[in-house]
């Protein structure tokens, strides 16, 4: 993200400016075939990879993307450290298998090492061999990145096992997430160490939505709180689940920014959070985006922030990450949208 992109973007998020933004999260769901590429060869490749995520920020100049230049190995990042079985098809998601077989499991799990453990090197090396090159392009990084505890936590045990466990093993769940949130706070606090140009936490956690509030204030709020403690003048979340039963918490997380899906309306989303949230989103990203035409597009734009009260914050952008197979001519539309709205993003 370039210097104006980044001040652009945090005068969205703080409502010290009214000027309208095109942010949007890319990573391999979309820039692989984008580019052309194979997922295994995005991921296997520094210069695969560099060069996609160069082709894209050069294509769409006006657009932020986040986090930007994203090292990551799909959703086997952060399980991975954990002695996940991770696999990754040629041109299919890659995926993490569950590495806790029974509940008992979690009272021998030792907390990894983000410096030595799973491919979390592997991502510290690339980005600090991307450095130079993305600096002398304009670009820099602005975000630590993660999964959320939560998020982790399916992966390792399964989805199901997960939400059964918090009824029936409280105590083990609560020492899981504990180990967990623990790494993650050391995973963010290396790459803030490394890369003194960040300022910005950002956190991806979907399983926030598959559970009520009773469960989010006890498994999730004070995980989150934790990984959202240090200073930052973005805190993204990203959760394109259900949000209605957590949404009004996350302002006192400490989140500042969110990434909802399509299941409620930004204006919902704002009352909800007590307009204390900048949203960032968030047309159809599959139906509209993805598949829609340029027009349509267009339309979809303007319709987002209609109902929004005046002083609502709205970083323009799709719910969630952008899908596969969203074409060139419909993120121009999308932007072209954006500039006519009062002011083309910097």
């Amino acid at each position: 993200m370039t210097d104006g992109q980044w001040a652009s973007l945090c005068g969205a998020v703080s409502g010290t400016s009214t000027d309208p933004v095109a942010a949007f999260i890319i990573d391999s769901p979309w820039l692989p075939s984008w580019h052309g590429v194979s997922l295994l060869d995005y991921f296997a490749s520094d210069e695969v990879w560099f060069e996609a995520n160069r082709r894209a920020v050069e294509t769409f100049p006006s657009a932020a993307f986040l986090p930007g230049f994203w090292a990551e190995f799909g959703m086997c990042t952060e399980p991975s450290a954990f002695g996940a079985r991770c696999s990754f098809p040629e041109n299919e998601f890659p995926f993490a298998r569950p590495s806790i077989r029974r509940i008992e499991d979690i009272d021998d799990l030792e907390e990894p090492d983000p410096a030595r453990d799973g491919l979390l090197p592997f991502v510290l090396k690339r980005m600090l061999w991307a450095r130079p090159r993305m600096e002398a392009i304009g670009h820099k990084v602005r975000f630590s990145v993660s999964r959320g505890p939560l998020n982790i936590a399916s992966f390792l045990m399964g989805v199901t096992e997960l939400m059964v466990a918090f009824k029936t093993e409280p105590e083990r769940i609560h020492r899981l997430l504990g180990t967990i949130t623990a790494f993650l706070g050391k995973w963010h606090d290396l790459q803030r160490g490394l890369f003194p140009t960040i300022d910005g936490i950002m956190v991806l956690d979907d399983i926030v939505g598959f559970i009520g509030e009773e469960d989010f204030r006890e498994f999730a709020f004070p995980y989150l709180s934790e990984i959202f403690s240090p200073p930052a003048s973005i805190k993204l979340f990203h959760n394109d689940a259900d949000c209605a039963s957590s949404v009004k918490h996350y302002p006192d997380i400490g989140i500042n920014l969110y990434n909802p899906g399509i299941q409620h309306s930004l204006s919902e989303i704002h009352g909800w959070s007590g307009g204390r949230l900048a949203l960032l989103g968030a047309i159809p990203p599959r139906d509209v985006l993805a598949s829609s035409s340029p027009a349509e597009i267009e339309e979809a734009v303007f319709a987002q922030v209609r109902d929004l009260p005046p002083g609502a914050r709205v970083v323009r952008s799709c719910a969630g990450g952008m899908p596969p197979g969203v074409k060139t001519e419909n993120i121009a539309a999308f932007l072209s949208a954006v500039k006519r709205e009062g002011g083309e993003p910097r």
